[in-house]
């Protein structure tokens, strides 16, 4: 039952940003939160959960550890938990599976008495008899919140001419028997997504069977940039270094990133060379192609599969390949909040391009009284860092301070050896 009281700040969305800001929220004396999912339990990526797959980033980077190592919910909490420490120590893994990250957020929501699921917040608006922002959430009704915060995350996004025809990498698990054994096939995007799931394909399907195909517009299959000060863009500092440029900057600066977020760990590049090597022995190529610097500009159904027309981004030149099926490995976009914001959508700050302006502490520019505070679709201004799961902590905790008008949990003046900028 949902309280009738006015909540000092609710959480739409429960992924693992609103997960995190819900979990250093719990221990706060006096701050009165809830978190809404339209799902019925945590979930999180659940068609990329393919065997082996490791998170990009450090265990460290849980949901509360780099803000509060203390907390109760943090992943080393997790581990004596299920009393695995022992195992997890001789592992000398810092690098977890990704299927563990995913448990790991489980364990914590289920844990977490504020968080409530199988609600669906289908509309905001600000009541000023109230003065508080008003959420139609079903079923619950009527909720009241000073302070909202939207996560509803990002959703999957496909090239418009390959719409009709691909599966997007977010649902390979439920398609994966049926791609394995079809005769052709072509990956397009060249990110981790991409490459996880070229390799399983790779693995799974008997070498003759037929053609695997790899696609993307980038210049190589890259590695991620994974030096030490090179992962400093992932820092606080570089943040706030970011938010404080030109918009136009901003906007020139992060696609000349993509190294940062849409690159391939040089592990997934090894076990992939490695396992076209080991196709060599005897003599012969495997029946593979690799293929950079290339973008796929239409699609059209033709009698013996799906007819694409390439281009060469550097040679300029087309040409056309038919294939059986095609996974589309080509990242997610924020999603369009119009729905949910309705009429107060238009009341929001925006840049030239009309996305919305948010602050520093990531608070959305509003004409009304309460605050609203947005996770993961602010890259455009804080970012590549916006999406990634080193910073969410660390968002999370920027967020309550703000809320809470004081520094609930201090934060670091400094976290990079670069200086970034005069």
């Amino acid at each position: 039952m949902i309280s009738d009281a006015t909540y000092d700040l609710v959480g739409v969305g429960i992924g693992p940003a609103n997960l995190s800001l819900a979990a250093l929220a719990e221990p706060l004396d006096g701050l009165h939160t809830a978190f809404f999912e339209r799902e019925s339990a945590f979930r999180w990526h659940p068609g990329l959960m393919i065997d082996g797959a490791a998170l990009q980033v450090p265990f460290l980077a849980d949901l509360v550890s780099l803000v509060d190592p203390t907390s109760q919910l943090s992943f080393l909490a997790y581990l004596r938990d299920r009393e695995r420490l022992y195992p997890f120590y001789f592992a000398e893994k810092f690098h977890i599976p990704r299927a563990e990250y995913a448990d790991y957020c489980a364990w914590v929501s289920r844990r977490l008495p504020t968080l409530r699921f199988d609600q669906t917040a289908r509309a905001i608006r600000w009541s000023a008899a109230d003065e508080a922002f008003e959420l139609d959430v079903a079923p619950a009704g009527r909720v009241l919140a000073r302070n909202v915060v939207l996560g509803v995350g990002t959703e999957p996004k496909v090239p418009a001419p390959l719409e009709p025809f691909a599966v997007h990498s977010a649902d390979y698990l439920p398609a994966r028997d049926r791609l394995v054994a079809t005769p052709d096939v072509t990956v397009v995007g060249s990110g981790q997504s991409g490459a996880e799931v070229f390799l399983d394909l790779l693995r799974a399907r008997p070498a003759g069977q037929g053609r695997l195909r790899w696609l993307t517009r980038t210049p190589a299959f890259a590695p991620m940039e994974y030096s030490k000060l090179g992962l400093e863009q992932f820092t606080p500092d570089y943040t706030r270094f970011f938010h404080g440029l030109d918009e136009p900057v901003r906007d020139r600066l992060v696609p000349a990133q993509w190294q940062l977020y849409k690159a391939i760990s040089a592990e997934t590049i090894a076990d992939i060379f490695d396992e076209l090597y080991r196709r060599t022995v005897g003599g012969g190529w495997p029946d593979v192609v690799l293929a950079p610097g290339v973008e796929v500009t239409a699609a059209e159904q033709a009698a013996d599969g799906v007819e694409l027309t390439l281009r060469h981004v550097h040679q300029g030149g087309q040409a056309t390949v038919t294939t059986d099926a095609i996974v589309c490995a080509t990242g997610y976009q924020e999603r369009d909040l119009g729905d949910l914001l309705g009429p107060l959508g238009t009341e929001l700050d925006r840049d030239a391009a009309g996305r919305i302006v948010v602050d520093a502490d990531y608070r959305v520019g509003t004409a009304t009284p309460g605050a609203l505070y947005v996770q993961n679709a602010e890259r455009h201004t804080h970012g590549v860092g916006a999406p990634d799961l080193g910073l969410i902590a660390w968002r999370a905790a920027t967020i309550l301070n703000s809320v809470c008008g004081k520094k609930v949990y201090p934060l670091p003046e400094r976290t990079a050896f670069t200086t970034f900028g005069l």
